[in-house]
């Protein structure tokens, strides 16, 4: 067990967006989180990270427990250490290249020499299909190709796990897929990834597990053949005869 959540709770303004939250993440697992717009996927993912503070919650991370209300920065920087957000908007710096932009993280946060961290980030851009661009800066670039250096980003930390926020869902439809083929490779390649998604294609084809959340719960979660084949929950089922009616399958 690579990662395990117990108990996530988190309010904003006195609206309670996570009720509860339990999950287990196994190596090499592909997580994908699917449900409705606003019912705390993304929120989930951030606290994980972090990036919000929840209520409360336990967080077990390859070992280590931590108290995600009170985990100090230390605890935090360690669990950042070993994790990797590409973001549902890129959040590259547009000032910097291609390259530059998937350097920093290194030398910046990791005081990794430059040289080194030259030679780690144009592995990653190559591994992404990006080498061709390095000197490119950000709006010289599309948006997946964009995605696809922020994915890079993550990559070169070497993370024990990459969250995903919707890394599709600010692209355009035929930029989708360059995107997703990425994804697909690392899943091929072992990468633990928990990945919130609308993509139902991905998450039936290419996760190991999907998690359906709906009003700040999980409704249902198992493997993902199962999931897509024998939902349990008439909520679920629901869920999914109104995403593949719609042809987002």
């Amino acid at each position: 067990m690579i990662l395990e959540v117990k108990g996530l709770r988190k309010s904003f303004e006195g609206k309670e967006i996570l009720k509860g939250i339990e999950l287990s993440v196994e190596k090499g697992d592909v997580v994908a989180i699917l449900g409705p717009s606003g019912s705390g996927k993304t929120t989930t993912l951030r606290c994980l990270n972090f990036l919000e503070t929840a209520d409360e919650g336990e967080l077990v991370f390859d070992g280590a427990h931590y108290d995600m209300h009170r985990a100090g920065k230390k605890e935090i920087a360690e669990i950042r250490k070993k994790t990797a957000f590409v973001f549902q908007n890129y959040n590259l710096f547009q000032n910097k290249t291609v390259l530059q932009n998937v350097m920093l993280g290194l030398t910046a946060a990791r005081g990794i020499r430059k040289a080194e961290a030259r030679e780690i980030a144009v592995k990653a851009l190559t591994h992404v299909g990006m080498a061709d661009k390095l000197s490119s800066y950000p709006a010289q670039l599309s948006g997946g190709q964009q995605q696809r250096v922020a994915i890079a980003r993550a990559l070169a930390t070497s993370p024990d796990i990459i969250y995903f926020d919707e890394p599709t869902s600010a692209l355009d439809p035929e930029l989708i897929g360059e995107v997703l083929s990425v994804m697909r490779q690392l899943a091929k390649e072992g990468m633990t990834m928990l990945v919130v998604t609308h993509e139902m294609e991905f998450a039936r084809n290419v996760s190991s597990k999907v998690i359906f959340m709906e009003d700040g719960s999980i409704v249902e979660q198992g493997p993902a053949k199962e999931f897509f084949e024998n939902p349990k929950e008439e909520r679920t089922r629901e869920f999914i005869n109104f995403i593949l009616g719609q042809g987002e399958a």
